[in-house]
């Protein structure tokens, strides 16, 4: 109960009295009753004056502290017409005034900040004090290959099930590491903090590198193979040229088989090291898709044959398993049959003799997948799939796979390899 409720309270209990005395009196009023009234209403005169100078302000005050504690920046108190009082009343209103215009600054900040984040391309995480996530925008919803956002808030990044979380959840506070996953995806991450409440709140930023990186590569081995080309296809080209001429003489001079099969010999490595920088220059003679409407389940099926003849010399068992609807898709078949045989072949590589590949396609997005079961890609292994040149084959080149990325990429297909829990190594590519 607030103090001016008492005063209330003590001004009806004089008037209470005066009206006992009254009554008791009986109409005669002597002079004890005269006093006694005297006395009330001077109390009265002085409860109400104090009321004024006093209770009032203090009153005010009060209801001020419980503007604040609501936050109601928006009401301003009355000056009761008391110097002292009247000052705290206007240093109040100036400080709600100031108030009021602060927490308006700060929505327009937050504001400002929240469609900032959600319209920036570079992938925003901000995590609780106990790591999991409060917000992610959308950029670092779609790198971590989440539709929903309502399937990352609240949980942590280890348990969603992808690469890019993964390798996030094992980047310690306050560093930076750039990540190149099996997707032949390229991030820098960040695992930062900025102050909250005292506390160092944690927030990642990723950043996507992949365009810019796969740009300088490209244009670095384009260069470096057709400079190698050029030199080597000219010297090939001459040394040839002489070895056939030495090889005609000798068979008509000399009737020296061991002489005129090293001279054949020759010849035929001279040949395939031309043909050896030639499959390097092909990566970069790669022309742009022509794509054109198919149905992808259609297509599909018609290049069966040539992909199962791939897997019989191997005893590997083909399963083409399609979607049962139509999945209508802008390829160019040409280069897309050449992605599916490379795949394929890697496939029937890994399995070695005696295997399984499975060819599906379902919708919702669109995506072809294929699984086989052969000795599948380490973790190590998966980060540098992709990367330029590199192969895990005794005498493999590394193009396969930089000519199945550059293909899918002139198609902005979204695509991974990797090795699965089930043991089984994907390819899956979503249109």
């Amino acid at each position: 109960m607030k103090l001016k409720h008492y005063f209330a309270i003590l001004v009806v209990l004089l008037l209470v009295i005066e009206v006992i005395l009254f009554i008791f009196t009986s109409g005669e009023p002597g002079m004890l009753f005269y006093i006694v009234e005297g006395v009330t209403w001077v109390n009265i005169i002085y409860l109400i004056f104090f009321y004024r100078k006093v209770v009032k302000p203090l009153d005010d005050i009060a209801n001020g502290m419980d503007l604040l504690r609501e936050q109601d920046f928006s009401s301003r108190l009355k000056e009761v017409g008391q110097r002292e009082t009247d000052r705290v009343v206007t240093v109040f209103n100036d400080m709600m005034s100031r108030l009021k215009e602060e927490r308006l600054r700060l929505r327009e900040q937050n504001r400002f900040l929240d469609l900032l984040i959600a319209a920036s391309p570079m992938g925003v995480i901000i995590l609780d004090f106990d790591g999991r996530i409060q917000m992610a925008n959308n950029s670092a919803l779609r790198m971590l290959e989440i539709e929903k956002r309502e399937d990352v808030t609240g949980t942590t990044l280890a348990k969603l099930p992808s690469p890019l979380a993964t390798q996030l959840a094992q980047l310690p506070k306050e560093s930076e590491k750039t990540l190149r996953l099996s997707d032949s995806m390229i991030y820098r991450c960040r695992h930062l903090t900025f102050p909250d409440r005292g506390f160092a709140h944690p927030f990642m930023l990723i950043e996507s590198l992949t365009d810019e990186i796969v740009k300088a590569e490209k244009k670095a081995y384009e260069q470096v193979i057709r400079m190698i080309a050029h030199e080597v296809n000219n010297t090939v080209a001459g040394v040839s040229s002489a070895l056939e001429s030495v090889a005609d003489v000798i068979a008509e001079t000399d009737n020296n088989q061991e002489l005129h099969e090293i001279m054949r010999i020759c010849i035929e490595r001279n040949m395939n090291m031309s043909q050896f920088i030639t499959n390097f220059a092909n990566v970069v003679k790669i022309p742009p898709p022509q794509p054109i409407a198919t149905e992808l389940n259609t297509t599909i099926a018609s290049w069966h044959i040539l992909l199962d003849s791939i897997c019989r010399k191997h005893n590997i068992t083909l399963h083409i398993e399609t979607c049962d609807r139509p999945l209508p898709v802008n390829i160019d078949t040409i280069l897309f049959e050449q992605v599916i045989a490379n795949i394929v072949k890697n496939a029937v590589e890994s399995i070695g003799e005696g295997g399984d590949i499975y060819i599906r396609t379902t919708a919702h997005p669109t995506t072809l997948e294929i699984a086989d079961n052969g000795k599948g890609i380490s973790k190590e292994v998966e980060q540098k799939i992709f990367s330029p040149f590199f192969s895990t084959k005794a005498h493999g080149q590394g193009i396969g796979l930089i000519f199945v990325r550059e293909v899918l990429s002139a198609h902005h297909c979204i695509f991974s390899l990797r090795t699965c829990n089930d043991g089984l190594t994907r390819f899956v590519i979503k249109f």
